[in-house]
């Protein structure tokens, strides 16, 4: 299951990139696309607005087949940049972090303006892909006073050169949960999860191959129970907690496998705890124990920091992947993650595989 609107900017990278594949994925990082560009030779200095454009999350339906040509931007109007900051060039910084995995997609900054509120600026940009296939569409973000956020939609989100490197450091600091791969937080792959979400477990196939292509990579599981949708959530976090505890990280990833296996069990209080008891037992546990352990309310505060910490960095919906704190579905297409990983990796300087 999924919960509305997120920070920015993935959702026009994935209106690009997986076009119907993300209808039912999670988070995303990019404001709603504004419409298609008009005409380059109607040279507007800025783009008009699509009120029916996707909103932060979703993936944008399919436009109209386009010639197989790269696109042609509109002239850049040297008038149209009329704010002091931000540069153009940390615009350019700030959507190559954001998409610079994705070698067809190409974009041109169209405007900086100032607006009536003092140090806030407005920021137009035209993006489309080398091949033509996909209409040229247009982006538009406010950028604060100080800097380093911008506002898109309701969201205000990190912005700058190197917009997720706040995220990565909270999450090197505090993400506590299991993990597999390395020891080392250089390449850290932090899932957000809910055992009671449908798309997490959709999820599970891609860690598990990013565990194995990234041996070099530290993959922890975080708890995000939603409980206001999925009741059970919250105590398969606890038991999840108390197996770790007493089982390790092995016993925790067996567990975690079977809960997620036998979701449906989580559809009511009696089978949760016939799902759960049973999770247990395949973790070479006794549920007795763990029952007891998860009663206790230090559990409960871990799992509740563990929801606050997601909170802090942004998440409001899952499966949520934070690679070196850039934020993506984590049930996006697996050679799009695969992707993102090594291209963040690279720009970290630090060893993807």
């Amino acid at each position: 299951m999924i919960r509305l609107s997120v920070r920015f900017l993935s959702a026009i990278a994935s209106a690009f990139l997986f076009v119907s594949a993300l209808h039912a994925v999670a988070q995303q990082h990019v404001p709603p696309a504004p419409a298609a560009a008009a005409s380059p030779d109607a040279q507007p200095a800025v783009p008009p607005q699509d009120q029916s454009a996707p909103a932060p999350g979703q993936a944008a339906a399919p436009s109209a087949p386009a010639p197989n040509n790269p696109p042609k931007f509109p002239p850049v109007d040297p008038t149209s940049f009329t704010a002091a900051s931000p540069t153009k060039e940390t615009v350019d910084a700030f959507l190559r972090a954001n998409w610079g995995y994705d070698e067809d997609r190409v974009w041109q900054v169209q405007a900086i303006l100032k607006t009536p509120v003092d140090g806030v600026s407005k920021v137009f940009v035209y993006i489309g892909d080398r091949s033509g296939k996909q209409q040229m569409q247009g982006l538009v973000f406010f950028v604060l006073p100080d800097g380093k956020h911008i506002i898109t939609g309701d969201q205000v989100i990190e912005f700058g050169d190197h917009p997720f490197a706040d995220v990565r450091q909270q999450l090197a600091e505090k993400a506590d949960g299991p993990y597999r791969g390395s020891a080392s937080k250089d390449l850290e792959l932090v899932e957000f999860a809910d055992f009671q979400c449908p798309h997490c477990k959709e999820a599970q196939a891609n860690m598990d191959k990013l565990v194995t292509d990234f041996p070099k990579a530290r993959v922890v599981f975080q708890n995000y129970p939603i409980a206001s949708i999925h009741p059970q959530s919250t105590l398969a976090a606890e038991y999840g907690v108390c197996v770790n505890k007493l089982g390790g990280t092995t016993a925790f990833f067996q567990y975690a496998a079977a809960v997620f296996d036998g979701q449906d069990g989580l559809n009511s209080a009696d089978g949760a705890t016939l799902t759960l008891n049973s999770a247990v037992v395949k973790a070479s546990l006794d549920p007795t124990k763990v029952a007891a352990c998860a009663a206790d309310p230090q559990v409960k505060a871990q799992v509740e920091a563990s929801v606050k910490l997601g909170t802090d960095v942004g998440v409001s919906q899952v499966p949520m992947l934070a690679i070196n704190g850039h934020e993506v579905p984590a049930n996006a297409p697996y050679d799009v993650l695969k992707k993102i990983v090594l291209y963040q990796a690279k720009a970290d300087g630090v060893s993807g595989q």
